[in-house]
């Protein structure tokens, strides 16, 4: 993929083909509005009111292997994911969603596969994935979890139908990496 020119947004692939362009400031914080300043004002005045006990609700700790993606009244907070240790957010104004970067395993339900030579097998497999971007993967995703299962399941289903029963048998380690190419891209 090539750089990005100045000005122009930076062209997103996802794995289905399609391009989409994402615009300069479209994840940024930017301005948050009149209405925003006063809800900022307001949440500032009730934090200092309230000191002691509003820092319960105003510090976060997230471990080592998580990410914070912040929401400021909406918006993708600038400086991307925070964390590992303290952040700050603001009540009434941020929300945030805590990503796990660690490697995930999970069993593929038993597929029903018809062959290429018409031959009904059922198969399973397990599948280790391991979130590299936390804000790309709450921003873009719905659930990537539930995505990547499915993904996985599919992925499984069209590489052994385009396979003969001979081949599944005796090629696992080839269909293992071929099946790897559509996940990981």
């Amino acid at each position: 993929m090539s750089e990005p020119r100045p000005g122009s947004g930076n062209k997103v692939q996802p794995m289905a083909g399609e391009t989409f362009e994402v615009q300069e400031g479209e994840h940024e914080g930017g301005s948050i509005g009149c209405c925003g300043y006063i809800l900022w004002a307001l949440s500032m005045l009730l934090i200092i009111c309230t000191f002691p006990f509003s820092l319960c609700l105003c510090i976060k700790v997230v471990q080592e292997y998580e990410r914070a993606v912040i929401f400021r009244l909406g918006r993708l907070l600038s400086g991307g994911a925070k964390g590992p240790g303290l952040f700050f957010i603001i009540p009434c104004m941020d929300s945030y969603t805590k990503v796990d970067l660690r490697t995930v395993s999970f069993d593929v339900p038993p597929q029903e596969v018809l062959t290429r030579d018409s031959v009904t097998v059922a198969v399973d497999a397990v599948v280790y994935y391991r979130v590299q971007n936390a804000t790309m993967s709450i921003t873009n995703v719905e659930d990537a979890n539930r995505s990547t299962r499915l993904l996985a399941a599919t992925t499984l289903r069209n590489v052994l139908g385009t396979k003969n029963l001979s081949e599944i048998l005796s090629d696992r380690e080839n269909i293992s990496h071929v099946m790897q190419v559509p996940i990981y891209v």
